[in-house]
């Protein structure tokens, strides 16, 4: 077989499903392969970003590696915001970057770019194809170090995909997660056990359905607090279960959330720092002599919990802390605003749904509502590198197409990745997208004003706006051939998202805020 044959193969055999392609010339081998080799189904994305988001999606909700086809060095650069995304997730992903001939890189030809150079400046593994007998070992290895939560990129010349290789695939071995101490277990329960007001800082694995439930357990026996990572990648939600509290975006709000606690420990999450630096503030969020790591979100977070539950003397029938109450909020009326907008969303939003959230500021609101409503999952912007929300979508209803997928998605952050709306419609997949269109960069306005600025200059005005002219974002979904409705008030929001769940396939719905 050729090796571009056995590259899909292999990645069939790893569990892979779907791949997301924005191919080239240099990757039409790999592109013949998906005729040649059944499992791995590929689905064109008509930008990178929207072709690497997938792929987080897809990771985060299946399981198994996202995969992705990306033309040259100007291909895998156009896609590497969304790379960064998934690899502030841990998301398993790999990258098949197809490369000239090897005779033609010589000539430093027009698209020619350090494709390894590149790729290493995204912390992960880079792995170049040598020849072709090689292909099946190289991805091997990237499939190894994608399941360590690595981002993984498999860099492929044209001429050698095409080769004819002998011999069976390579054995595909997932990477084991580093089991945590028993020193560090106790001490850790020793901590909890003393102090007089702990918290919990939850992170990856620990937000699942059974992370909450030790989490929740191991809380209720120390009287400590849950928090999550301000953006997760994955979270379950719902009523009946443990609502950890959202780390505050802001240093200043995060600090305070924290500073009542004498010990605040680790759970698969890193030491909390602020998205960005402030003069005169520290980026540290907690200090060293009140945190405790129990285990990075490399390490084997389950193992690390049962650990702490064993030790605490927990038992599966021991109590778990108070999970939210089942309430569901009244339908709103009247002007459309961030807080009826949320309301509509949590009320609307189906049972087992998942929950994709990039509404940055206009998702202020939903997110406290989301705990009380029927179980959901959501997946969050992990990064902060906008225009995830459309892409991850799209992986995450290929992954589970028996959930609906509901997007909460800004309107300056759409506009990254738009295209992933043809995407939608060309699998007919069932997501419903809502854009918070407030035609603004809310988020900047408030640094702007966090920095004294309280009357920005026309400049400052103008690179914060997207009026002058308005959005027309139906117009711009049905081009895309996604039906689209528009509301600008409580009711007609509530109308329209109700019409958009009951149909089939992609919808959007512009929620014009006032």
């Amino acid at each position: 077989m050729r090796a571009a044959d056995l590259v899909i193969r292999a990645a069939g055999a790893a569990g892979i499903r779907y791949s997301f392609v924005n191919p080239g010339t240099t990757e039409m081998p790999l592109v013949e392969a998906f005729d040649r080799v059944q499992g791995v189904r590929p689905v064109l994305c008509p930008f990178e970003g929207v072709a690497t988001g997938a792929a987080d999606g897809y990771a985060r909700m299946a399981g198994v590696p996202g995969l992705t086809v990306l033309h040259l060095g100007p291909g895998y650069a156009n896609g590497m915001a969304n790379l960064h995304n998934a690899r502030r997730a841990r998301s398993p992903v790999i990258n098949l970057i197809g490369e000239h001939t090897t005779d033609h890189r010589a000539f430093d030809p027009p698209l020619a770019m350090p494709i390894e150079a590149l790729a290493s400046s995204l912390p992960g593994h880079v792995r170049t194809v040598l020849e072709a007998a090689d292909a099946g070992t190289a991805f091997a290895e990237c499939y190894g170090a994608a399941t360590r939560g690595l981002i993984s990129h498999l860099v492929f010349a044209h001429d050698l995909q095409s080769l004819e290789v002998e011999g069976d695939l390579s054995v595909l071995s997932a990477a084991r997660r580093e089991t945590v101490p028993h020193e560090t277990v106790e001490a850790v329960a020793r901590s909890l056990t003393h102090a007089e007001k702990p918290a919990l800082l939850l992170g990856g694995w620990a937000l699942s359905g059974e992370g909450l439930r030790l989490a929740g357990q191991v809380a209720e026996a120390c009287g400590a607090d849950l928090f999550h990572e301000t953006f997760a990648a994955r979270i379950e939600r719902g009523a009946g279960m443990p609502s950890p509290v959202r780390l505050p975006y802001f240093p200043e709000s995060a600090r305070d959330a924290l500073k009542a606690y004498d010990v605040v420990v680790l759970v698969g999450a890193p030491s909390p720092v602020g998205f960005f630096g402030y003069p005169g503030l520290s980026g540290r969020l907690v200090e060293d002599a009140r945190e405790r790591t129990l285990c990075s979100p490399e390490a084997d977070v389950g193992q690390a919990l049962e650990a702490l539950a064993d030790t605490l003397g927990i038992t599966p029938s021991s109590p778990l802390c108070p999970g939210s109450e089942h309430r569901v909020p009244d339908l709103p009326r009247g002007p459309l605003t961030l807080e009826t907008l949320g309301q509509a969303f949590a009320a609307l939003q189906p049972e087992e749904a998942i929950v994709v959230d990039e509404g940055i500021t206009s998702g202020f609101f939903y997110h406290p509502l989301a705990a009380h409503v029927s179980p959901h999952t959501t997946l969050t912007i992990t990064g902060g590198a906008i225009g995830c929300g459309i892409p991850l979508s799209i992986g995450a209803a290929l992954a589970c197409p028996e959930r609906p997928v509901l997007t909460l998605q800004a309107d300056g952050s759409a506009l990254f990745t738009v295209q992933g709306l043809w995407t939608q419609a060309r699998e007919n997949l069932n997501i419903k997208t809502v854009i918070c269109s407030n035609r603004s960069y809310d988020i900047l306005k408030l640094e702007v004003a966090r920095a004294g600025n309280t009357e920005p200059g026309p400049m400052t005005r103008n690179l914060t706006d997207l009026s002058r002219p308005d959005i027309g974002w139906t117009d711009i979904a049905r081009g895309f051939g996604v039906p689209a409705l528009s509301a600008q008030t409580s009711e007609a929001f509530v109308t329209a998202l109700q019409t958009a769940l009951r149909e089939p396939g992609p919808f959007l719905v512009e929620a014009v805020l006032g």
